[in-house]
């Protein structure tokens, strides 16, 4: 199966684990988890906010490997966006826990571009 296909998954599991890391080493309450989230600070609010920008990115990045893939986008470039994405995705939430806000800005953009380079090759707006 080609990494990009993998990387839907691996895109699915960021918030996950960063929702792991802020709960992680300390006593939740599954029943009011929000509450219980809106009461986090410093890392663990911020690994928070990551698994919240996560899942924010994950619809937009689907859409784009979706319609990159009906338009049939060689896979070796798709592949080359994936990895991109996914490691750009990474960074954000890594950054984000270490509060690194100019660096987390500039992963984000760079996971953005690779959602954008996908949408625009499907539409053939990029041709190469």
């Amino acid at each position: 199966m080609p990494f990009v296909l993998w990387s839907l998954l691996l895109a699915a599991m960021l918030p996950l684990i960063w929702a792991g890391v802020a709960k992680a080493g300390v006593r939740y309450d599954n029943h009011r988890p929000r509450e219980w989230a809106a009461q986090l600070a410093g890392r663990r609010q911020r690994a928070n906010w990551a698994q919240q920008n996560a899942w924010e990115a994950l619809p937009t990045y689907l859409a784009a490997v979706t319609a990159a893939w009906l338009m049939k986008v060689p896979v070796a470039e798709m592949n080359a966006a994936a990895a991109v994405f996914v490691l750009a995705r990474v960074a954000h939430g890594l950054l984000y826990v270490a509060d690194k806000a100019a660096l987390r800005s500039l992963a984000w953009l760079i996971g953005l571009l690779a959602v954008l380079y996908l949408f625009l090759r499907a539409g053939g707006v990029i041709a190469l």
